[in-house]
């Protein structure tokens, strides 16, 4: 009996198994009759906050061929005026449209990122779908009450609740455009210009042409692309939401208020990362990832218990009363600075691209160079202060409230200024880390680093605007060639001239010169600091 039983639930389950399998045979069948269908997209039906949408997906070489930038769609620039049946500005929706206008200039990085990158990944865009008589307010789909008797978008559904079909977007009927993920349209057909001419010309912001371009002979020789798979790019496939321009019952000011407001909604609410947050989830910079590495690891910067944030990992600036050392975004200043002295070929070939992650035995030889900086500054008697005091005090102005020691080790521009100068000594000129640091921690309990308000310091008018009583982030780059030649890193006489003069200039306010001893002098009278021995 059980053995009857036994067989009866296994030819019904074979039974099922081989329906199920036939009715999805069936399927495939049908979807590859209907997609082979010229000009038509399987989409699902969506909605949102009233408005009808279909998402779908389409080649990277359809996108760049079929979708137009927002600024084209004749809805979001003009209006009818019925009292003279003529077109008009719109000037509000100019306005929209120019909110966000194209950088041209992020389209060769762009290009780069998704030849160069085996892993690259845009978002699905967002666009609407347009047809000829929306602009024809005399056309048969309009009413007589202005009313469209049906909409831009030419559904069929394939099954029995209509959330799953196809959309029409025959090139002869429809003409679509970008309401969100220009940029990302932009780079697309700057790729697939690349791929067919062999070269794209780089531009500036404002679409003129720069004066060089970028070759697929620059992506074989830089990043090893291979030419197959850049070949195969344009089939890769984006996923790809559609709206209506106009809703079947929508007048045409109705729909051109509503698409203008979806337009505006998705540019809004498209919230940047801050630098701290790119610097927490870059994979591919490798001055990023050993700054987040030390940042966690590091006594001095680590996490403890009992103990306050050493590390904003947000912000790129550090409050007044704030309790933490230093931010994330300034670590990572400090890593590019001090090591790209020794892995040059970390940063990119060129402003504006992606740089590519480097081998993890390097990552780990930078990790050790930059830990073994953090070694030493940690043993600096400024920083050995915070083993009983917080930063607040030791960063404060005299004049802020609660008063402090003004000491420019607890600036994260006075920071990265310290780590370009350390950089280029030990990696550039081949002085140890050792022998600098033996200068500095004497520079330091003489009191070098802190007071940077008092004219007696080295950093006033360099790293403090007297004038607005504040830091002074301009002075960076002035701040480390003045610690260079401290720890006796410039010998040429005309940069040591350079240098001079550039220090008295920091020190004049108003066309007067300040000297060490806060009276007015002559330029000449500044002169250098000594040199550290």
């Amino acid at each position: 009996m059980s053995d009857t039983t036994s067989d009866l639930t296994a030819d019904i389950t074979r039974e099922y198994l081989e329906r199920d399998n036939k009715e999805k045979q069936v399927l495939a069948l049908l979807l590859d009759n209907f997609l082979q269908k010229k000009d038509q997209i399987l989409v699902q039906k969506t909605e949102m906050g009233g408005t009808e949408a279909y998402v779908g997906s389409v080649t990277l070489e359809w996108f760049a061929g079929r979708v137009h930038f927002a600024s084209g769609l004749p809805l979001l620039q003009k209006k009818y005026n019925p009292e003279t049946d003529n077109i008009e500005i719109d000037a509000d929706s100019i306005d929209e449209i120019q909110q966000r206008p194209l950088d041209w200039s992020r389209q060769a990085p762009l290009v780069q990122y998704l030849a160069a990158r085996k892993n690259h990944k845009f978002p699905p865009v967002l666009v609407v779908i347009n047809q000829p008589w929306v602009d024809d307010i005399k056309a048969a789909e309009w009413d007589a009450q202005g009313r469209a008797k049906t909409s831009t978008t030419d559904f069929t559904p394939l099954d029995k609740d209509g959330k799953v079909g196809l959309l029409n977007v025959s090139e002869e009927n429809v003409t679509i455009y970008a309401l969100d993920g220009q940029h990302r349209l932009m780079g697309v057909q700057g790729l697939i210009e690349l791929i067919k001419t062999g070269k794209l010309q780089r531009y500036k912001k404002d679409k003129t042409a720069d004066d060089s371009f970028i070759t697929v002979s620059d992506l074989l020789e830089q990043y090893q692309v291979d030419p197959a798979y850049l070949q195969s790019l344009p089939k890769e496939k984006i996923g790809i939401e559609f709206i209506c321009a106009v809703n079947a019952g929508e007048t045409r000011t109705e729909a051109r208020r509503r698409v203008r407001s979806v337009f505006v909604h998705v540019n809004l609410m498209a919230a940047p990362l801050t630098k701290g947050q790119l610097a927490q989830l870059n994979e591919d910079d490798g001055f990023a990832i050993v700054a987040r590495k030390v940042a966690v690891t590091h006594p001095l910067l680590e996490q403890k218990p009992n103990r306050n944030p050493r590390v904003n990992w947000n912000s790129a600036t550090v409050a007044t009363n704030s309790t933490v050392l230093t931010t994330l975004q300034a670590l990572q200043d400090m890593s590019e600075r001090y090591l790209g002295y020794k892995f040059s070929h970390w940063k990119p070939f060129e402003k504006g691209l992606i740089p590519m992650r480097p081998e993890n035995e390097e990552i780990e030889q930078g990790i050790a160079e930059f830990s073994k900086l953090f070694d030493n500054l940690a043993s600096l008697p400024s920083y050995k202060i915070l083993e009983h005091e917080d930063t607040p005090v030791l960063r404060r102005f005299s004049f802020e409230k609660g008063g402090g020691e003004a000491n420019i080790l607890f600036r994260p521009v006075a920071q990265v200024a310290l780590a370009q100068a350390l950089g280029f000594l030990v990696f550039k000129k081949g002085v140890s880390l050792a022998s600098l640091f033996k200068k500095l921690k004497k520079f330091d309990q003489q009191g070098g680093f802190t007071g940077m308000e008092y004219p007696q310091s080295l950093w006033y008018g360099v790293l403090y605007d007297p004038n607005k009583k504040r830091v002074q982030v301009s002075g960076k780059e002035l701040a480390t060639k003045l610690l260079i030649y401290i720890l006796g890193g410039i010998e040429d006489s005309m940069e040591r001239a350079e240098l001079r003069k550039a220090f008295a200039n920091a020190r004049t306010v108003e066309n007067r010169t300040i000297g060490f001893n806060g009276e007015f002098v002559e330029p000449k009278e500044v002169g250098l600091p000594e040199i550290l021995n």
